[in-house]
């Protein structure tokens, strides 16, 4: 069936920007494909979150602007590639086409599509077999009134490691906006990655990011999320626990003001035997913000000897807004233990009362107990300077 829309780019544009790039017939060839499943698809149907009057395809495209660490000498002897995605496809194509799209699928996602057809930027960091990073490796992103489609691919081989940190953030934006993000991350046996962001966009950016992590046996996939936008936004987190004994962790903390409305789904999935996967959710609503937080654990036919575990809490600070946690259980096996826990509700009058009987001042009291609800999460996140960076975001958060 054909949707029918007004679409603000088309397959010339498409081609003239896959052209300028220098990329190869398959990733042109990959970009109108996705483009034909952009038109006819619907909308994705998301739970309780109507986003058919967002905006989805009216921005600018241009050159995205992004920083990246330099990598040391003896990283780059070991083999190990961090550059952007545009540089990489040039350098190392077959690599690249080896895992461009291998996780995520444009098929049946509009969203996902669009960003197929139009990705401008991102990074391809490659960890070879039994290469470990010690120090975090970084990039950020600027947006300002033009789109920002970034596309993350990271490939950790056999028995390496590598902790990435990006940071997303905007200005000097005067217009409506879009980022459509994606990330891609391939675990080998053994290996480990702990990925570590936050999105930390205005009022005028629609942010919309999917990110899939496929874990191989033994391999571990740590994700921390500060989702810290001020506009709408759609979030989308999935690990495949393919091998036995893989284990996916993930942690996401939300901050919501205004009229912002938003879409949050930590998602596992356990096709491997003796896997793990835990997930860990908090949001704090403000004003007249509205938010979904969905926590999905499917264990699959033959995943036996599985542990998984998810909670979410919301804290609401208005009676105007609203926060829901819905932690969905989908169990195909039956040796295996999983447990779920979901609270949403306002701040308890008494533990306001008895910081104000101290002395406290009723705002500074209700800024103490939100530091405190988020902090557990913030605390578990393994990398001291994310932490830092997510306290001074939500510290201006809370100023507002």
């Amino acid at each position: 069936m054909t949707v029918e829309m007004n679409v603000r780019f088309d397959k010339d544009q498409i081609t003239q920007l896959s052209k300028q790039k220098n990329e190869p017939d398959w990733m042109l060839d990959l970009r109108l494909k996705a483009f034909d499943k952009y038109k006819e698809l619907p909308l994705p149907h998301l739970d309780k979150t109507k986003i058919d009057k967002w905006n989805i395809d009216q921005f600018e495209l241009s050159n995205p602007k992004s920083d990246l660490t330099q990598l040391s000498q003896e990283l780059l002897d070991q083999g190990v590639i961090f550059t952007d995605l545009d540089n990489a496809l040039q350098q190392y194509p077959d690599l690249v086409k080896k895992y461009f799209m291998n996780n995520l699928s444009f098929e049946d996602n509009k969203l996902v599509a669009l960003h197929t057809a139009l990705w401008n930027g991102g990074v391809f960091l490659y960890i070879p077999k039994n290469v470990e990073v010690e120090f975090p490796i970084q990039a950020s992103y600027q947006l300002t009134d033009s789109g920002l489609l970034p596309h993350v691919i990271i490939v950790a081989e056999t028995n390496s490691s590598v902790t990435y940190v990006d940071h997303y953030f905007s200005s000097n934006v005067s217009q409506p906006t879009v980022h459509h993000g994606a990330v891609e991350i391939y675990i080998g046996e053994n290996a480990r990655v702990r990925f570590a962001t936050i999105h930390n966009f205005d009022e005028k950016v629609y942010d919309y990011t999917y990110r899939q992590a496929t874990v191989a046996r033994n391999g571990k996939m740590e994700w921390a999320i500060g989702e810290m936008n001020e506009g709408n936004t759609v979030s989308n987190n999935t690990s495949i626990l393919k091998g036995s004994g893989s284990f996916a962790g993930s942690k996401l903390i939300f901050i919501g003001t205004g009229e912002q409305k938003t879409n949050f789904v930590s998602k596992m999935v356990h096709e491997g035997d003796h896997t793990d996967s835990q997930i860990v959710s908090r949001g704090v609503m403000m004003e007249q913000s509205t938010a979904i937080f969905n926590g999905v654990t499917h264990i699959k036919k033959g995943a036996i000897k599985s542990n998984a575990e998810q909670t979410e809490k919301v804290l609401m600070l208005n009676e105007k807004a609203r926060g829901d946690a819905n932690p969905i259980l989908l169990i195909d096996e039956n040796d295996v233990m999983a447990s779920h826990a979901a609270s949403a509700g306002p701040v308890n009058p008494n533990d306001i009362y008895y910081l104000m009987s101290r002395g406290i001042p009723k705002e500074e009291a209700e800024r103490l107990i939100i530091h405190g609800f988020l902090s557990p999460v913030v605390s578990l996140i393994p990398i001291e300077e994310m932490q830092e960076q997510l306290e001074k975001v939500i510290e201006r958060r809370l100023e507002k």
